[in-house]
């Protein structure tokens, strides 16, 4: 949810962060210098206050170290700022981050990239992001058009990890340029003209590209890689795994052959 810092509809959207494991990713990456967001303020219900005290003392310690007011206030409050009931009695404003480039010369020489494309739903994105952090992926490649313009629920399915993790703003096209110039192999996930998971070689550097379960990628990047792989199933099934299980399988698989 994007909310006015005041009445005047001109002011900068500030973001809300909902839930303490949502919240102590974004002070974590905040402090780590991960991510440019500046965390304005922290809300913490009275009920919270009293049953979350190693929480609450947390917040207040990281309060002082980054400048951020903590008040107590009714749950009424919490509850007119957030989309649902499971903050847990704390939430955070912060403002909103811009992406920086993608540049070459910031890419580490044996990195795990991700480009996400074609996803239509902000919960596969948070999702998809949970597990591509899991599995180690060094950042995220988006385009223009992206979920973080729905910071508030990316971020809660995500369980904070969009905070935590690298991301960049690019054209796809040129961002495949960028990773080959620095010797990256390009891997998109597709059945057309496919390996099978088991069979591909996914040793890093490596930029996998995933699309949306309805949009897929785009005849473009298809083209512009060097190896298409697929999932095979354990039946037949003629669907389409989600964004979130597909990236889960194809990122797990990543790191275990570069263990």
């Amino acid at each position: 949810m994007e909310i006015f810092n005041n009445n005047d509809n001109q002011a900068p959207p500030s973001v809300v962060v909902e839930g303490m494991t949502s919240v102590s990713a974004l002070i974590n990456a905040v402090l780590s210098g991960k991510n440019s967001r500046r965390i304005l303020r922290v809300l913490v219900s009275h009920k919270a206050n009293e049953n979350k005290q190693r929480e609450t003392a947390f917040l207040r310690a990281k309060a002082e170290q980054l400048g951020y007011s903590l008040s107590v206030v009714g749950t009424g409050e919490i509850d007119a700022l957030t989309e649902g009931k499971t903050h847990g009695g704390i939430v955070a404003i912060c403002s909103e981050r811009p992406l920086p480039p993608l540049l070459a010369e910031n890419l580490p020489e044996a990195g795990f990239f991700v480009i996400l494309e074609g996803i239509e739903d902000p919960y596969n994105f948070g999702y998809t992001v949970r597990s591509l952090y899991a599995a180690g992926a060094d950042g995220i490649v988006l385009g223009q058009r992206n979920w973080m313009s729905a910071a508030t629920t990316v971020i809660r399915a995500s369980a904070g990890t969009t905070e935590l993790i690298d991301m960049y703003e690019a054209d796809p096209v040129m961002a495949v340029n960028i990773f080959r110039s620095r010797g990256y192999r390009i891997v998109s996930a597709g059945i057309r003209d496919s390996v099978p998971l088991r069979e591909a070689g996914l040793k890093l550097p490596l930029l996998l590209i995933i699309g949306g379960e309805k949009r897929g990628i785009t005849r473009r990047l298809l083209d512009l890689s060097d190896l298409i792989v697929r999932i095979d199933y354990g039946r037949k099934f003629l669907g389409s795994l989600t964004t979130s299980a597909a990236a889960a399988v194809f990122a797990f698989e990543i790191m275990r052959q570069n263990r």
